[in-house]
């Protein structure tokens, strides 16, 4: 079980790296004013959400059910923790839909509203692992 554990983490490592990294794009694809600009940003945010966002979200929540069943986990804390993973599913298909609207040069916000978008993972994650390893609940 600790290689399920082992590639749970690494998976979730991956998933975080692009939903910390592809906002961040985001935001610079707001900034910019020139068409060769918007199209290399488009590339960058399509691989980053198709190649390595998504495949490790679903990676991470396969090896995170396997994980469940083997072990069996209980009480709040865990109840907690899967809350904030629906979160995260969420918010990760929120990305999906703000790159379609760059894809189509439809984005209507701006890279400040962007910057802010950008720090909301990172909440997630600090509650994610203090809930998985402390367990207070």
């Amino acid at each position: 079980m600790l290689w399920i554990k082992s590639l749970h983490i690494v998976f979730m490592v991956t998933w975080f790296a692009g939903l910390f990294y592809l906002p961040r794009l985001f935001v610079y694809h707001a900034m910019t004013q020139d068409e060769p600009g918007r199209e290399r940003f488009k590339v960058m945010e399509r691989k980053l959400y198709f190649g390595i966002m998504t495949p490790g979200g679903v990676l991470t929540l396969v090896f995170g059910i396997w994980l469940w069943l083997a072990y069996g986990f209980t009480g709040g804390w865990l109840h907690a923790k899967l809350a904030l993973v629906g979160i995260l599913v969420a918010y990760h298909l929120w990305c999906g839909k703000l790159l379609a609207q760059f894809k189509h040069d439809r984005n209507t916000r701006s890279h400040v509203w962007f910057r802010w978008f950008n720090e909301f993972p990172v909440v997630i994650l600090i509650a994610a692992v203090i809930l998985a390893v402390v367990k207070p609940l």
